[in-house]
């Protein structure tokens, strides 16, 4: 009797797709809004205006980011199934030229050309369109494009993040919001850095100080801005 090894590495490659979007909903939420409010404010808005301003800030982002995932990566999805409809059709009229197709994909890879036949010939047995779709397309289950995961983990990342330099906005004293909302501003994208990284992988440090490089620019540029329009009015 033959028993299959089961494999039990963890991976982080299945959480590129919601990873990915949390991410770009948070930071952006961060950095929009803090930038907006710091603008707004340095150009000698009232406090009022500035709860306003950061609460339409907070809902039109939020909506502005679930529609720009949820097209971007349907888009991406809907290209992915136009391929597998082509590989399935051309896998129904053709099946031994996609045999040798996918016996070629090995032997590129370094597999000797009689095992590089062979393997192609099971798999393709096994699951013929799954075998092209990973090694031929590069499409794989953790990989693919996942449109209203994409929107809804963007969405709500956004507005967690924008509520963040709106909350400090309310409860900091108006003659100080510029100080207090960059300050806890950049500490929130720090830390969001590094927990990132850490979730991919990657360095919590590098991690980081890139987000946070990112937000000062921003933040920088928004407010020289609001100052000058400030000073004209």
């Amino acid at each position: 009797m033959k028993f299959m090894h089961r494999h039990t590495e963890s991976h982080r490659s299945d959480r590129i797709g919601w990873l990915r979007a949390a991410v770009l909903g948070a930071n952006d939420g961060i950095v929009s809004t803090a930038s907006l409010l710091i603008g707004v404010a340095a150009a000698n808005a009232s406090h009022a205006t500035l709860l306003v301003t950061g609460t339409a800030g907070l809902v039109a982002g939020a909506m502005s980011m679930a529609a720009g995932e949820y097209v971007s990566v349907h888009s991406q999805a809907d290209t992915e199934q136009a391929d597998l409809a082509r590989e399935r059709a051309e896998l129904a009229s053709d099946p031994k030229a996609e045999r040798i197709e996918l016996a070629n994909i090995y032997m590129h890879r370094g597999v000797s050309p009689e095992l590089a036949h062979q393997v192609a010939d099971q798999l393709m047995t096994h699951d013929a369109l799954g075998s092209h779709a990973r090694d031929e397309l590069g499409i794989s289950e953790a990989l693919t494009a996942k449109p209203l995961q994409a929107a809804l983990a963007s969405a709500a990342s956004f507005v967690v993040g924008a509520a963040l330099p709106l909350a400090v906005t309310i409860v900091a004293p108006t003659h100080s919001v510029v100080p207090w909302v960059c300050g806890m501003s950049l500490v929130s994208l720090a830390s969001l850095g590094a927990v990132a990284a850490r979730a991919g992988g990657a360095s919590m440090v590098t991690g980081a100080w890139r987000v946070t490089l990112w937000g000062v620019l921003a933040m920088g540029i928004t407010a020289l801005a609001g100052s000058l329009f400030g000073a004209v009015a």
